[in-house]
């Protein structure tokens, strides 16, 4: 290993242990759940972005007008960017209410059949690992606190996690990113001094950006290869876009 390599990993290794000091694990386990706004920026972006430039292509490879691109690219994004909005709106209300349904339950559960929960979470810490008198307690603590007991229950049981997110806050969020990324690859076709063909290609050259972008930023906040992040969501989009030019040029005999 290089001295530059055995460096990295020491200031590394320094960096982790001053975040795993008792004081600093206080305070980030007292914090909330991370967000989840993220998941729906990168939906609605990536959405966004795909559908609109799917667009572009299948007008070009179809010969259509500047004109015509505008008109069709600007009514899917207030449209599919609403309905996109509408539908994860949907989505994250039934989530809300399958852990509000979940928790009643349990909630009643605990209340008619106590002992029977109890030994539901005997078990699952058995499972787990966990023996005798040390399990014993861990049973005890759990189960001496309501909140806890459903909120261990849902997780184990469920698969249920405490991070919730808002439907509306949601919602607004894929539609903002919707609107906003997928704006971008009709950007060109703003410029009337270019041709369709330079129109088109600014348009791609735009697009294959975006692409990158998002999964470079989705790749960084979820810790992942960013490089690697980037380029599937590229090679992702850039899919879409050749099967919607493919099916233009294609059509494109029957219309003209």
């Amino acid at each position: 290993m290089k001295d530059e390599d055995k460096k990295a990993e020491a200031l590394s290794r320094r960096a982790l242990l001053e975040e795993h000091r008792p004081e600093r694990i206080h305070a980030r386990l007292g914090q909330a759940p991370r967000s989840q706004r993220v998941s729906d920026f990168v939906l609605g972006a990536i959405d966004g972005c795909v559908t609109t430039f799917a667009i572009v292509a299948g007008a070009f490879g179809a010969g259509f007008s500047e004109s015509v691109v505008l008109v069709m690219g600007f009514a899917n994004l207030m449209a599919d960017g609403f309905s996109m909005a509408v539908s994860n709106y949907e989505a994250v209300s039934v989530e809300r209410e399958q852990a509000d349904a979940a928790a009643r339950t349990e909630g009643e559960h605990i209340a008619l059949v106590p002992e029977g929960e109890r030994e539901e979470i005997r078990q699952i810490f058995q499972r787990k690992g966990f023996h005798g008198p040390v399990l014993g307690e861990i049973v005890a603590t759990i189960t001496a606190n309501r909140q806890l007991w459903i909120e261990t229950m849902l997780a184990e049981e469920y698969g249920i996690s405490r991070a919730t997110r808002r439907p509306l806050g949601s919602a607004m969020i894929t539609f903002i990113a919707f609107i906003g990324v997928g704006a971008i690859p009709l950007l060109p076709y703003l410029f009337p001094p270019l041709s369709l063909t330079e129109q088109f290609y600014s348009s791609s050259a735009l697009a294959a950006c975006t692409f990158l972008a998002i999964g470079l930023c989705k790749g960084l906040v979820f810790s992942q290869r960013a490089w690697l992040a980037g380029l599937k969501t590229l090679v992702f989009g850039s899919g879409a876009a050749v099967l919607a030019l493919a099916v233009g040029f294609f059509l494109r005999g029957f219309i003209a």
